[in-house]
């Protein structure tokens, strides 16, 4: 069980280390609190990567690859709250190079920007979805747990190690670097959202 479980590790750091937004949310983050409070809302984002996990091991992928209309919706709306949420750092970012300090998220914020990533996200649901979907399927019964839990514990492990790193080298980068990291990830979320939009357009024609 102990090589499934680490089989389950490699793949899953294998996929989270991938530029994406919640790695993005947890580099903000780090970059704009004290290590504690980074440490609390790198919690958040593990949480709702557990539970996007745990619902594409239930089969999630199945039903977005049996039914159309239902991938068409993830897309529309999910590459629109994509865009939104990509203006918002973008706006944000402009708000630094004026005010020349960054103000972290409330709490209650940052707890519902977590699932926003995870949950928001079209293509993190379908790509977790149908890849853990058939990945689940190539495992015996008693094999399912001990993958799960490498794959959690390498996600953990992930956003922590993030969040640590960043916390404490932050104070040893230029002032103005989590301004143009914010400016560039802005763009490429919207980018990334009008993509997941005509993707769901180019699925109708």
């Amino acid at each position: 069980m102990l090589s499934v479980y680490l089989r389950g590790m490699l793949i899953s750091i294998a996929l989270v280390s991938s530029i994406g937004m919640q790695n993005l949310f947890v580099f903000n983050s780090a970059m704009a609190n004290r290590l504690r409070r980074a440490f609390l809302i790198a919690s958040f984002v593990w949480l709702t990567d557990t539970a996007l996990t745990v619902v594409a091991f239930l089969g999630m992928g199945a039903l977005i690859t049996h039914y159309t209309w239902l991938k068409l919706i993830i897309l529309f709306v999910g590459g629109g709250i994509v865009f939104w949420m990509g203006y918002g750092i973008f706006k944000g970012a402009s708000a630094t190079s004026l005010e020349g300090a960054v103000k972290p998220l409330p709490l209650k914020e940052a707890f519902v920007s977590a699932w926003a990533v995870a949950f928001a996200n079209p293509q993190a649901i379908i790509d977790t979805s149908v890849s853990f979907g058939a990945m689940r399927s190539t495992l015996a019964r008693g094999e399912v747990l001990p993958f799960l839990l490498g794959i959690l514990s390498s996600t953990f492990l992930w956003f922590f190690g993030v969040t640590l790193i960043i916390g404490v080298l932050k104070n040893r980068l230029p002032r103005r670097f989590l301004m143009w990291v914010n400016l560039i990830s802005g763009a490429i979320v919207m980018v990334y959202g009008c993509t997941l939009v005509w993707t769901a357009i180019k699925l109708l024609l």
